[in-house]
């Protein structure tokens, strides 16, 4: 195949021309969900931005295989094997089991996959899946020289390692991102990067999981579980591994440490990663205690297309800054959108020129390292060119092949739809309505969120339009 398409590589800081291992054929893995929480819409910014890096790959004439684990187990609140596994802190949170927290969370990652059109994966593989990969990993890491046992667990060795740092030279203070939770070191480890593969005597006396090993009862640590995973279902070599900007250190750069040692050569050519949403506050994170649902945006509003449609605006490997003043915005952009493409008459013929040169200017924005943002402009551009509504319409039914954003078969929301209503009720929302706009122009956000959920406790929905509120009861 022609290898236009092009992307970000971070191993290689560079953006690069795309050539997969065996052509025309796609590998890819993306980390999964630790499922002990909901996702925020943080975390689901990078679901979104490798969804569309995987339609862009099947549009553009790739057979792609994507693989995702679910991590179920050996993920502890420090990125760097330190603190409390993440998974027993939700069941002590819910007075629930494990494995009850685990399929409770993987049930709602996947709903709110579905409600943003992310594509499952055609693989996906909980960790607790793959004990035995696991155990043959660390032998076989233990029987090379690249790990050792101390203190009950078994360690790899990075000391063994010509480019630990593969991905950067760290520094002490980028080292820091990998042990931000401030939690104590790890007195057996021979060197300060040395990371666990498995834990059996740790101080967990209480762990839920726990499996009979060559090293004593215990459960795997979490950065073999990608590397297993990734290898039971994408063989020895893989395409492209994707994930946040906050899994390169310390998480992907001991993939690539243990995985190379275990197979002797390079393991994966490209690595794509998706930079974090803000607030004002800073990056989004569970650990903060209140963080964004899409079911909680649901809740006040709003349509889940509009924030897929607003992480497509910006660049993937920009940071994002989120506000719902800002998603207002991009609410009153979508239903103007979609408004202009429902208005179209579909019948006709299709121009096929014409249809050839939109689909190649839209293939050329996603293979210019994932231009989403001009791949929608294209979008606009073809609404206001000179050609048939019918090849408008099947233009727009193409790409959202790839943008998934219903811009074909999304709701036209019209005022005139409101169930009947008194004269009383009529008056409230609209004086809400009304409060809430002043709020908003007084910059009194808090204030102007909190009318929109309490019109949406009494079952009034509101929408901010470029023509103005539309409100409809449910």
């Amino acid at each position: 195949m022609e290898n236009k398409f092009k992307f970000y590589n971070t191993l290689s800081r560079n953006v690069e021309s795309f050539i997969p291992h065996e052509d025309g054929k796609v590998a890819m893995y993306t980390c999964g969900p630790t499922v002990y929480h909901y996702a925020h819409i943080g975390n689901l910014r990078s679901y979104i931005m490798e969804d569309v890096l995987e339609k862009s790959l099947r549009y553009v004439g790739y057979d792609v295989k994507r693989v995702m684990n679910i991590t179920d187990v050996g993920h502890l609140s420090s990125d760097a094997d330190t603190g409390e596994d993440k998974m027993l802190k939700g069941a002590k949170r819910e007075h629930k089991t494990v494995m009850e927290i685990a399929q409770f969370y993987t049930d709602a990652f996947f709903d709110d996959c579905k409600k943003l059109n992310i594509k499952t994966p055609d693989v996906v593989e909980p960790a607790t899946n793959c004990i035995s990969e696991f155990i043959h990993m660390v032998e076989a890491l233990l029987e090379k020289g690249y790990a050792y046992v101390a203190g009950g667990n078994v360690y790899f060795d990075t000391s063994k390692l010509e480019d630990y740092y593969v991905f950067s030279s760290q520094n002490e203070k980028e080292l820091l991102v990998g042990v931000r939770d401030d939690v104590e070191e790890d007195a057996n480890k021979k060197n300060k990067n040395d990371f666990v593969l498995w834990f059996t005597k740790s101080k967990f006396e209480d762990q839920a999981l726990k499996w009979e090993s060559p090293w004593g009862v215990g459960y795997p640590g979490w950065h073999i579980e990608c590397s297993c995973i990734s290898m039971k279902h994408l063989g020895e070599y893989m395409d492209i591994h994707c994930g946040g900007v906050d899994n390169i250190f310390p998480h992907h750069t001991n993939e690539i440490a243990q995985s190379e040692s275990y197979l002797g050569h390079k393991w994966c050519n490209y690595w794509f990663h998706v930079n974090h949403l803000n607030d004002k506050s800073g990056k989004m994170s569970k650990s903060k205690g209140d963080f964004l649902t899409v079911s909680l945006l649901e809740k006040k509003g709003y349509d889940p297309m509009a924030y897929r449609m607003f992480c497509l605006q910006s660049h993937y490997r920009k940071p994002l800054e989120f506000s719902f003043e800002a998603l207002d915005n991009m609410v009153a952009a979508y239903n103007k959108l979609v408004k202009r493409i429902a208005d179209l008459k579909k019948d006709g013929a299709v121009e096929q020129e014409r249809f050839n040169e939109y689909k190649v200017k839209f293939e050329d924005a996603l293979a210019s390292d994932l231009n989403t943002s001009m791949a929608i402009t294209i979008v606009y551009d073809l609404l206001k060119a000179d050609m048939s509504d019918a090849t408008k319409f099947a233009l727009v039914e193409d790409f959202d092949r790839v943008l998934s954003l219903n811009l074909t078969t999304a709701k036209v929301e019209k005022p005139e739809e409101n169930k009947a209503v008194d004269a009383e009720l009529e008056n409230y929302i609209l004086a809400k309505i009304e409060e809430r706009k002043e709020a908003k122009k007084a910059k009194d956000f808090a204030k102007a969120d909190a009318i929109r959920d309490e019109l949406a406790a009494k079952g009034i929905m509101i929408k901010d339009t470029r023509e103005g509120v539309i409100w409809q009861i449910q």
